[in-house]
């Protein structure tokens, strides 16, 4: 039996080694209802930490599970938490030294007085929020994340243009121009050979974000990061892909996250409604993409592959936006879902033209879609 001062931080630990999701925050509410129930029984300890540390009724199973390997003794009946124990915890707020939780100290945890039991947890909010699905997330949590998804820098891979630098060296092609003026100056005495070489300049990115109903529990989430892309002032084209498909790009170039926000839900009329794939991307072939926009750039498409149009259709488009992009990028929340399989029809067709397939359910997968653009 684990000692009772220990028990909360303990057990969450377990909980989380069997897969569930336990924030800090509640491992501390567990210590605190056990201070008040006590943990004469085990009745007491399972129903507290049942009220406190887990979500989900499907989590009850494991849950269950867990604290039967883990109270595998019977609980002793003098085995009660000491009212005066002391929880303290530290948080992380990703990058800033403030210090919450019961000492005020800026760079460790004043020790407690002498004889007073301590459970300690350190844990970093911007840790915990870039691992969980942006379905699970509460407003609060979401208040929080916007900053976080704000911070994300979406760049194109570098590409070598057309367009060339001068250079003093005698490296690349001779700039005989550029060469002789300098002659000039000095009275025809020699100096050194000026070169061109070509420039670097980033591709450019084009997101097409599927913001039908399907969508809707990530939509304000993907949204945010289309925004932060835009207004990186890079060369970065956004699209919303619904009934119809709608170019939201001078709506979200707005510094002003909100109002960029709001101007790109008054231009997308069919927000939260049907999907139809294949069409958007025609329309965008034809307007957009084969026309210039896509030749060249890394296309983006953000979509749990659910589409009422033809599936044929879909892949028709899919081959010629390939044929013309540098790369094809699909991100689909629904990929990170236990025994996810790409069984949509919309999904199956296109899943054959796409050259990165990804996730897009956290902060985390979003931070990695920035990579797979940049790279």
């Amino acid at each position: 039996m684990p000692d009772a001062a220990t028990i909360p931080v303990a057990f969450a630990r377990v909980l989380r080694g069997a897969g569930l999701t336990v924030p800090a925050g509640a491992t501390e509410v567990f210590a605190r209802s056990l201070v008040a129930v006590g943990a004469a029984t085990c009745d007491g300890v399972y129903w507290a930490g049942r009220a406190t540390l887990i979500r989900r009724p499907e989590d009850v199973t494991v849950y269950d599970r867990a604290f039967s390997v883990f109270f595998a003794e019977p609980m002793p009946l003098h085995a009660v938490v000491d009212p005066t124990s002391e929880v303290i915890v530290a948080f992380d707020s990703g990058g800033d030294d403030d210090v919450s939780g019961a000492s005020d100290a800026d760079d460790e945890l004043a020790p407690p007085e002498f004889g007073t039991p301590v459970v300690t947890v350190r844990w970093s909010r911007a840790e915990v929020l870039r691992g969980r699905d942006f379905a699970e997330y509460t407003p609060a949590e979401f208040d929080e994340a916007r900053r976080l998804i704000a911070d994300i820098r979406v760049a194109g891979a570098p590409r070598k243009s057309r367009r060339r630098r001068r250079v003093a060296h005698a490296r690349g092609r001779p700039d005989l121009r550029h060469t002789v003026r300098h002659a000039l100056r000095t009275g025809g005495e020699a100096v050194p050979r000026r070169s061109t070489v070509p420039s670097v300049r980033a591709r450019r990115v084009v997101l097409l974000c599927d913001v039908s109903g399907s969508m809707e529990p990530y939509s304000r989430a993907l949204l945010r990061f289309l925004h932060a892309a835009v207004v990186a002032r890079g060369s970065v084209e956004a699209f919303a892909i619904g009934t119809r498909l709608t170019r939201i790009t001078t709506e979200l170039a707005s510094r002003d996250p909100d109002a960029a926000l709001a101007a790109a839900a008054r231009r997308v009329v069919d927000l939260s409604g049907g999907t139809r794939l294949g069409a958007a991307l025609h329309t965008f072939n034809d307007e957009w993409g084969v026309r210039g926009m896509a030749r060249g750039a890394v296309v983006v498409i953000v979509s749990d592959g659910w589409d009422r149009g033809e599936p044929e259709v879909l892949a028709e488009q899919m081959a010629r936006l390939q044929r013309v992009a540098h790369r094809v990028v699909w991100v689909n929340p629904l990929k990170a879902s236990d025994g996810y399989a790409p069984l949509a029809l919309g999904m199956a067709a296109a899943l054959p033209f796409v050259d990165e397939f990804l996730e897009g359910h956290s902060l985390a997968s979003l931070e990695q879609l920035a990579e797979v653009i940049a790279r």
